[in-house]
């Protein structure tokens, strides 16, 4: 295993987390239980489940996912598909848990029956967050959980989950994290709310690799980590897309300050205030990240892929490529085509 002396600018350190060759860190695992009722969103659920283990191909050992039901028997779902849960809520200590969600959806049945009630207030004075998908809010509103909370559920009912937990704050929005409360309206809003909790249960690096991989068109202008920075500008957008189309032939600063009318020191100004990075680095990072898509998905050689990501020379490929993952482009894991 060679040495990595190089890294990643935060933009490629998410989208290559999971290929970087590194001795495994010493992480708390997280993890994560599914509560399904009978006639539960599937979509929702697929969702959620989706990012959470695209969070563990990128991060083996990251998250722990357990899915529960009232009795061992399959639950159906609202598409018609059952789902065996497969760990009986018997058989682990709710304290070991950090994330209860109960999965509704639109025919779940509106009463809350005495074993959930009694299973829900167990969970909330336990250190773990309790979460919510489609109308999964309500059940954690008929119970009193959502007092002082703002909430998500499905629009079907929002009124009613208004009148039935007065002091809950119903949200209009596709999900609500809310401190130690999460819930989500749609499929969509799971997504989200998942990629949120992920960044701060997990790593928000993590949160960001997941997004890139599952999202990219998405996560190049949102993203966990980079919320709190201003918003890539169309300007930017351009100079990327640019950089984007041109890997094998490679365009200079000036060359590309040229196209969009600037000078280059406002162009670095640009990468500089907006990716913390310079344009050199950017455009590197770039063709070495496509470089290492291209040997993993395509049956290119490893001379002609350093010449479709504008490498001068194979050795200097190479060894590029070592010093950002710790293991040459011959070592690269190649899915069958």
């Amino acid at each position: 295993m060679k040495t990595i002396t190089r890294e990643f600018s935060r933009t490629f350190a998410d989208r290559n987390l999971g290929f970087i060759t590194q001795e495994r860190r010493e992480r708390k695992t997280s993890r994560v239980g599914f509560l399904l009722l009978e006639n539960f969103s599937l979509p929702c659920f697929t969702q959620a489940l989706d990012v959470l283990v695209t969070a563990n191909l990128l991060c083996p050992g990251a998250v722990r996912v357990h899915t529960f039901s009232h009795t061992p028997a399959e639950v159906m779902s609202d598409l018609g598909i059952p789902i065996r849960p497969d760990t009986p809520l018997t058989d682990i200590r709710l304290s070991d848990l950090d994330l209860m969600v109960i999965c509704g959806g639109l025919r779940a049945a509106r009463t809350v029956p005495n074993w959930l009630s009694s299973l829900l207030k167990t969970i909330s004075k336990l250190p773990v967050a309790l979460g919510g998908l489609w109308n999964g809010a309500w059940y954690l509103g008929a119970t009193g959980l959502l007092d002082g909370y703002r909430c998500a559920i499905h629009a079907e009912q929002r009124t009613a989950l208004a009148e039935r937990a007065p002091y809950a704050s119903v949200s209009h929005d596709a999900w609500v994290f809310d401190h130690n409360r999460m819930t989500s309206a749609t499929p969509t809003g799971t997504f989200d709310m998942m990629i949120r909790w992920l960044g701060y249960g997990s790593s928000p690096a993590l949160a960001d690799a997941v997004l890139d991989t599952l999202d990219s068109d998405q996560s190049k202008h949102r993203s966990f980590q980079r919320s709190q920075q201003p918003k890539v500008s169309k300007t930017l957008r351009d100079i990327i897309a640019m950089m984007e189309s041109n890997l094998e032939d490679t365009l200079s600063p000036e060359q590309l300050a040229q196209v969009v009318g600037l000078s280059v020191r406002q162009i670095q100004r640009l990468f500089r205030d907006q990716l913390n990075t310079t344009p050199q680095k950017y455009y590197f990072q770039l063709r070495i990240t496509e470089a290492r898509r291209l040997i993993q998905n395509s049956n290119a050689s490893i001379f002609d892929v350093s010449i479709a990501c504008g490498f001068v020379s194979c050795t200097h490929f190479s060894r590029s490529y070592s010093a950002f993952f710790g293991h040459p482009p011959s070592k690269e894991i190649r899915y069958e085509i």
